[in-house]
């Protein structure tokens, strides 16, 4: 009768097993984002010009980028919240990356016909209010709607691995292998010219060519973004909260200790209570972002003026650059692809922090090159009257390229640290995902109100604002490297 007491009591201390998610599920799970990345490439390469040739002024024309950050500072921890609460039978996350695919869906028909309802409201000339006020509202629909699905899918990756850390950051480096394909499909269909040829309705009588590219470009956002939502929630397999359903694929169920989750408005009298690692993740991710807005929202722009020497509504040159910046930015996602496959590799011999830290000055040296690129076309004589010379096309393409190395990283990265150093203080994985959401939204609304005008003080162009971003990449680089541990918490356990 000992023996198998024995065995009996072994068998009740023996640890539950929890079986690991397959990745070819996670594939499925993170295939959104190529959905969301596809439209995001749309808006970063196409609209910020687009703004501009509907009359908003060059300097005044980021202003409109400010609703980003500002329903990012609101909708995403909110949203991140709800979600980690969410006693759907459908599971806590998927609701709300279905609203959200939704809205994207209905934000794009919205600013894609925004010419086009502005005229039947009146507009007419070359600056056109209504379609302006029609444009914004789509605007900050399509952010909300942004912020409303990205929450819930970072905070569903870290559900399906839970404390598996290596599996965290395979799944955020398919996350980023996946918004390299959006963006590199997304960038490629900004950067063809002729869409208006493939769906002639689309050119109308308040939607000359470019505006009709565009139409036709968001109208194939919306069929991708219809099949990667599919692929991802048929593939999530949620359980409903408080439930403990182990058949399902999730490495830990969620508990009904909730009460242990910060509510909303107690999200920043949490910050007293985080440790250093994690203040030196979000110190690291602002200025990373200080760095990054700029280029994300000027890019373009700043190839069709500096390097091409154009202007909106006038000439050809204009629109030409901002096409080749859209093949320029379809290199940077091969870049970006390329660096989430050897992702895990790299973090796992090198450390995260390290990694990281390296991608940032990789970053400001770009934006070194981009000024230099800046001087250069504006002092050898072509602006205004020709076509730049091949070398500094080359230049400029290469530059764009080289910084999907330090993009990948930005994308993956930061969020398998959060992640793993936020979760002993009790937090959802939604919120925590809202709260290295405010380090990247904080600074997105210091850039948004003061690059315009900074800009049009020294000449009204984009270089003033890549040097403060080259800066700030440099310091977030020194700061990761010295500051993030490869090892070590708050807890003794492993670390990404």
């Amino acid at each position: 009768m000992a023996i198998p007491q024995a065995e009996s009591h072994r068998a009740r201390a023996r640890p539950p097993v929890v079986r690991r998610v397959p990745l070819r599920q996670l594939l499925r799970v993170t295939s959104i984002a190529g959905g969301i990345q596809f439209g995001w490439a749309l808006q970063l390469s196409l609209l910020t010009p687009y703004v501009q040739e509907l009359g908003i002024p060059h300097a005044w024309a980021i202003v409109i980028w400010l609703c980003g950050p500002l329903s990012g500072l609101v909708v995403q921890p909110l949203v991140g919240h709800m979600s980690d609460r969410c006693a759907s039978r459908f599971g806590r996350r998927r609701p709300f990356i279905l609203t959200g695919a939704i809205l994207i869906v209905v934000a794009v028909l919205i600013i894609g016909h925004s010419a086009d309802i502005g005229w039947l409201l009146g507009d007419r000339g070359n600056t056109r209010p209504r379609a302006i006020g029609v444009f914004v509202f789509g605007f900050w629909v399509l952010d909300v709607a942004n912020n409303t699905t990205q929450g819930p899918c970072r905070a569903l990756l870290a559900d399906l691995t839970g404390k598996d850390h290596r599996r965290t950051r395979v799944a955020n480096a398919y996350f980023s292998l996946f918004m390299a394909i959006g963006n590199i499909l997304g960038f490629a269909t900004g950067a063809f010219s002729n869409w208006f040829k493939v769906f002639p309705f689309t050119v109308t009588t308040a939607c000359n060519v470019d505006c009709a590219n565009l139409k036709s470009a968001f109208y194939l956002d919306i069929v991708f973004m219809v099949i990667t939502s599919y692929l991802s929630i048929t593939a999530a397999q949620e359980s409903p909260l408080g439930l403990s359903n182990r058949s399902t694929p999730l490495a830990e169920d969620v508990s009904v200790e909730s009460s242990q989750e910060a509510f909303l408005w107690e999200l920043f009298g949490t910050f007293r209570y985080f440790p250093w690692p994690v203040w030196t993740i979000l110190l690291v991710t602002a200025l990373n972002w200080i760095g990054w807005f700029p280029f994300l929202l000027f890019d373009t722009d700043w190839m069709g003026r500096e390097i091409y020497g154009g202007k909106p509504n006038e000439g050809q040159n204009y629109n030409v650059g901002v096409r080749a910046g859209s093949f320029a930015l379809m290199l940077n996602s091969v870049f970006l692809g390329i660096t989430s496959v050897l992702m895990e590799k790299l973090c796992r011999k090198w450390g995260a922090g390290f990694i990281w830290g390296l991608s940032n000055i990789l970053m400001a040296l770009c934006f070194l090159a981009m000024l230099i690129t800046s001087y250069v076309a504006n002092h050898i004589g072509y602006l205004g009257h020709d076509l730049p010379p091949s070398g500094i096309v080359i230049s400029a393409v290469v530059i764009f390229a080289v910084l999907g190395v330090p993009l990948a990283i930005t994308y993956s990265v930061p969020y398998a640290l959060i992640s793993s150093r936020i979760e002993p203080l009790g937090l959802g994985q939604g919120l925590s995902m809202g709260v290295l959401n405010l380090a990247i939204v904080i600074p997105q609304v210091i850039v948004s109100l003061g690059s315009g005008p900074w800009d049009q003080l020294f000449g009204g162009g984009n270089s003033p604002a890549f040097a403060v971003g080259g800066l700030a990449a440099l310091a977030g680089g020194l700061i990761a490297i010295l500051g993030i541990p490869r090892s070590g918490t708050q807890k003794p356990r492993a670390l990404p």
